[in-house]
């Protein structure tokens, strides 16, 4: 059973109720040949709860989720602890087709879709957090259905494009697409938004997934995250992905792109806010062992493009890592080493190189 279920007799209402925390320790070196700790990244990361259900009916279903920890709720973008994560109603139509009204993920890269609870790493790859569509309020759509035995699926959105819980919005707004393509048929457990081989899937299976958002007149540097921009601005992303497994092997790929005619902003003193205009690539390549052991390693690599690289470096980095299931993916821990360049310059003596370590325990239901 995944969580707490509550129901009525008459089956009129339905909710299942789930926790999940993630206690963290790790630090990141000062760089070069100087091993000393120049950071303690020391804290509950996450501590979510989650209840989805329905009300009258199964074709009328909603999802809530709310985060409780400060690096959860977009306080140093915002200066707003935006505790709700997840608000939105569902209508089904169909098995095939339904609609979502309200605040929830968009359609975007598949690791940013995947919950935190189900990823093999400590925390998404440095591609995701530039380039990351995130979550935002508005109308969706999702389609699903297959032709000569092959499932495909269609999602789409017109959303506000200023991210989650904010006061209002402006006169523009954000415009998301995409399809899945899954070759090979069905993962088991939906486990093509989940990280690693923890199904140990007995004939290979893909998925190819392909996208593209465009945000009008978004106040903020990554569109729905971010700080506050001095001026508003267009932006476009776009998304390709791909996730692999058979028999414990697991592999994923992403590229992002994101492209903006003028993302620079300045306010009336001469500071600048700006679009990350450039592509990232993120690769991962996992091994489960049957004692449910997983070894991964992780290239993730970030270039900004025109004018946004008078103010970033490229960044590479290079990550392995460890994790034990208890139970799946609600119960494991994870210990993760990586290495992060700039520049293109993998020289150790660097002092722009530096190493990071992080332990993380994650319990749910």
């Amino acid at each position: 059973m995944k969580g707490l279920e509550v129901a009525t007799k008459d089956s009129s209402f339905y909710a299942n109720f789930r926790f999940r925390m993630q206690n963290r320790m790790g630090f990141y070196t000062n760089g070069g040949d100087d091993l000393g700790i120049s950071e303690w990244d020391a804290r509950v990361r996450r501590l979510r709860l989650r209840v989805d259900g329905y009300v009258l009916s199964p074709k009328i279903g909603y999802s809530i989720q709310l985060a409780f920890t400060r690096s959860d709720q977009d306080f140093d973008n915002t200066g707003i602890a935006n505790i709700v994560r997840d608000a939105v109603v569902f209508y089904h139509f169909t098995d095939k087709f339904y609609i979502a009204f309200g605040q929830n993920k968009l359609p975007g890269n598949r690791q940013r879709v995947n919950s935190s609870g189900q990823l093999q790493f400590v925390e998404r790859s440095i591609v995701n957090g530039i380039f990351t569509v995130d979550r935002d309020f508005g109308l969706k759509a999702y389609y699903n259905n297959t032709i000569a035995d092959m499932p495909y699926r269609f999602k789409a959105a017109v959303t506000t494009g200023e991210g989650r819980s904010v006061n209002g919005t402006d006169n523009g707004l954000a415009y998301t697409g995409r399809v899945e393509i899954l070759p090979f048929g069905l993962f088991k457990n939906d486990g093509d938004y989940s990280e690693g081989d923890l199904e140990r899937e007995e004939t290979l299976k893909l998925a190819i997934g392909g996208g593209y958002s465009y945000n009008v007149k978004t106040n903020r540097t990554g569109g729905q995250l971010g700080k506050e921009l001095y001026a508003q601005r267009d932006m476009g992303t776009a998304i390709f992905d791909l996730i692999f497994k058979y028999s414990g092997w697991a592999y994923e790929s992403e590229f992002l792109k994101r492209r903006s005619v003028n993302p620079l902003t300045f306010n009336a003193a001469g500071d600048v806010r700006y679009v990350y205009a450039g592509w990232g690539n993120n690769n991962q390549i996992s091994y489960l062992f049957k004692n449910n052991i997983e070894t991964a390693f992780r290239y993730s690599i970030v270039q900004p493009e025109h004018q946004t690289t008078l103010y970033e470096n490229r960044k590479e980095v290079v990550e392995a890592g460890l994790s034990k299931y208890f139970r799946n993916h609600r119960i494991k821990a994870q210990f993760n080493l990586n290495y992060n360049t700039e520049e293109g310059n993998w020289n150790i003596h660097s002092t722009n190189n530096y190493w990071g370590a992080l332990f993380q325990v994650e319990l749910g239901i």
